[in-house]
């Protein structure tokens, strides 16, 4: 076992970020809206 967790593995990428990729992600979080009803789940984008 210590040998398969002994090596180093390149398992994450980085990804480039910038204020454009940014200020999407927070205008959709914004937008969308979760409603939960009984055992049913609602996905709505408010635009």
């Amino acid at each position: 076992m210590e040998k398969i967790y002994s090596k180093e593995q390149d398992a994450c990428e980085i990804w480039e970020v910038n204020q454009e990729k940014v200020n999407f992600l927070i205008a959709f979080s914004q937008s969308l809206r979760i409603t939960r009803y009984q055992k049913f789940q609602f996905e709505t984008n408010l635009n």
